[in-house]
């Protein structure tokens, strides 16, 4: 995917840059305000409505559709008192994943994976707002890892609703992090359908184009994990204000699973690293065989060329020449040096 790199020297702080490519046709929005007892959802909330997060009992989660209208997403941000550098982070696509605490809330942002079955991995930018008692969560399109998440809160599946917006966060990161899973089995699959090499046969070097671009797939797959898994160290080993303390072991779970992760990918990488050994292994010994094969010929012929060579000069006395059995005697000569050379190749398991 094209993308604008941002020239952070002409940018206007107070006029944040969007630099993706627009997903989406219109920003969209879906609120959700639950708590134990209830939830309301509005499927089609309007940013221009949005005034602040009523401080009482209910959580809130404000999920938005595409982030290509920065003047929505500034008004949006700026309601919520969010500095400027944090809506720049978030518009910025190019953006490495980051995590950034604030006074009043935090901000991180993340890479996900859109499984597709491909071999491109297409990859979505998603933004993270934690406060006090509400979750904003933003995405470039409407490919959505979250209707699980929707579901449990209409229908109070599990815990989600008696718990804070910490958990509900916890949740979305699991969700995100089970697209890296999926993407990563498609990936050890078509690595078992495409780079199978049959020792018999000379393989193709179409193998190491493949086998190049799933490294290139797992590289970005693990340079993407890694911020998550400091993200979830972090929280390990500090006290936050927004993470409730029996929802640390939640996000302890995150590492795991982020560990999980980079193993499967450090796998993949030593199987490709085996996979392409193996290519070249073959090539060289066939290579060899080669080699070996003209150099056991030029080493039968030499002697031949030595003998044949003799008997080429023009000398006008050589008495080899007025014998009557002379050539006969040559061609003796050159059979009985060439089968004695094959039979000791041949014992010598040469070729």
């Amino acid at each position: 995917m094209i993308t604008n790199l941002l020239n952070r020297k002409k940018v206007n702080p107070s006029k944040p840059t969007f630099t993706g490519v627009k997903q989406v046709e219109e920003l969209t929005a879906q609120l959700f305000v639950y708590n134990k007892s209830e939830c309301l959802e509005n499927p089609d909330f309007k940013i221009a409505d949005f005034k602040e997060f009523s401080l009482n009992e209910n959580y809130n989660w404000l999920n938005v559709h595409g982030i290509h209208d920065s003047e929505k997403i500034k008004t949006l941000c700026s309601k919520l008192n969010i500095h400027n550098l944090a809506i720049q982070d978030l518009l910025d696509v190019n953006q490495r994943p980051k995590f950034q605490e604030f006074d009043d809330y935090w901000f991180f942002t993340l890479k996900s994976i859109i499984p597709s079955g491909d071999s491109i991995i297409e990859q979505e930018q998603l933004s993270f707002i934690l406060g006090q008692n509400y979750l904003v969560s933003f995405q470039e399109r409407k490919a959505d890892y979250f209707n699980h998440i929707r579901e449990r809160l209409r229908k109070d599946i599990g815990i989600v609703r008696e718990r804070s917006s910490d958990y509900l966060l916890f949740l979305l990161l699991e969700s995100i992090l089970d697209n890296y899973f999926t993407t990563i089995n498609d990936i050890e699959n078509n690595i078992s359908e495409t780079l199978e090499i049959d020792i018999g046969k000379d393989p193709s070097p179409e193998i190491i184009n493949s086998a190049e671009l799933f490294k290139r797939q797992v590289h970005q797959i693990k340079k993407t994990i890694i911020p998550i898994k400091e993200f979830v160290v972090r929280i390990e080993r500090e006290k936050f204000s927004f993470v409730n303390e029996r929802h640390i072991k939640y996000f302890f779970e995150l590492k795991d699973l982020c560990l999980s992760l980079i193993d499967d990918c450090e796998q993949i990488e030593v199987r490709l690293e085996s996979i392409s050994n193996l290519f070249f292994s073959i090539q060289g010994h066939r290579m060899n065989q080669v080699m070996k094969t003209l150099t056991v010929v030029s080493t039968i012929f030499i002697p031949l060329t030595f003998i044949a060579g003799i008997y080429g000069m023009n000398f006008s006395y050589m008495p080899e020449l007025n014998w009557k059995w002379g050539y006969f005697g040559v061609w003796a000569i050159i059979l009985i040096v060439l089968v004695g050379m094959i039979i000791y190749f041949k014992r010598k398991k040469w070729y």
